[in-house]
């Protein structure tokens, strides 16, 4: 069996949200190389979040990493190391939408970009969501909400206009959870 290892790491930034990293890797064959390693320290929650007549509420917002809009299912990182990720959710939920849901369940968890970030993101199912109150924005956040079938967001996926992992994962997943694919 191949054996790579760690053999230094340097810190080259540290963020709010990340810090990046330069490894030194010795290969199997002893050669040594130099890899990037982002950790997102927090971890994240992401929601497949549906309304009681059966449409996925979608968020649209810019992302300055792409330099355009995406459409994404409502998600945010945690605000500690030791914050449930179903608290998170909720959370998130809540203010970025302005709905909440008493019908939670944890559905998949995914690592988004395993060759150079440890990302975790836990995607829950918050099933009949029904509106309670307006967004609960951050002052640095400017989202909309919408309201589509899971079908029409299946069909964006597959013409590769929704590229985002968390929310590819997150539909395709409820897809399977309904019996379709």
């Amino acid at each position: 069996m191949e054996h790579v290892e760690r053999v230094g790491r340097k810190k080259v930034y540290e963020g709010a949200v990340i810090d990046v990293y330069q490894d030194t890797m010795r290969l199997a064959d002893g050669r040594e190389e130099k890899w990037d390693f982002v950790d997102h320290r927090m971890g994240a929650a992401a929601v497949v979040a549906v309304t009681n007549d059966g449409k996925l509420i979608m968020v649209r917002q810019y992302r300055p990493a792409l330099d355009r809009y995406t459409l994404e299912l409502p998600a945010g990182k945690r605000d500690s190391l030791t914050e449930d990720t179903l608290v998170t959710a909720k959370r998130e939920l809540s203010e970025e939408t302005g709905y909440e849901s008493d019908d939670w369940k944890k559905i998949l968890s995914v690592r988004t970009t395993v060759a150079f970030c440890d990302e975790h993101i836990d995607i829950y199912l918050a099933a009949n969501c029904r509106k309670t109150s307006g967004q609960h924005l951050d002052p640095d956040e400017d989202i909309d909400i919408l309201e589509y079938d899971a079908d029409f967001l299946k069909k964006k996926i597959q013409a590769g206009e929704i590229e985002d992992a968390k929310t590819i994962a997150g539909i395709m997943s409820y897809l399977v959870l309904k019996g379709e694919n």
